[in-house]
């Protein structure tokens, strides 16, 4: 996924967390910005998330990487890019009922409610 084209147009930020994807070593092809560890009393329950620089090639890719039932999402300014298995939304971060779409999905494949909220900072 890196190469000199893709990288001089990584201009979306996103959330990767580490437990949605197929293999972890996935993870060396981004440009990592961030990294977090949820503060989940249970170690098991514990996610790892990392805050990548991507482009929209990278993006695309995200989905081949992903597991059944998770999501990572993305933006640039107040566009959206979220990823499932196999599957693309995007929409505007303002125009809730553009998440429609992305937030049914969601639920079809058992991500709890709560967990579609798709927050940028």
């Amino acid at each position: 996924m890196s190469n000199q084209k893709g990288f001089s147009n990584k201009d979306y930020k996103g959330t990767i967390i580490e437990e949605s994807l197929e293999d972890n070593i996935v993870l060396n092809d981004f440009n990592i910005i961030g990294f977090k560890i949820t503060d989940d009393v249970i170690f098991s329950e514990r996610w790892h998330l990392y805050t990548v620089q991507v482009s929209r090639e990278e993006i695309e890719q995200v989905s081949k990487f992903i597991e059944s039932g998770w999501y990572a999402h993305f933006w640039k300014n107040r566009n959206i890019i979220v990823v499932f298995k196999n599957k693309i939304f995007e929409f505007n971060y303002d125009d809730k009922v553009s998440w429609q779409p992305a937030i049914e999905y969601g639920l079809s494949v058992g991500i709890p409610n709560e967990q579609l909220d798709f927050l940028i900072n």
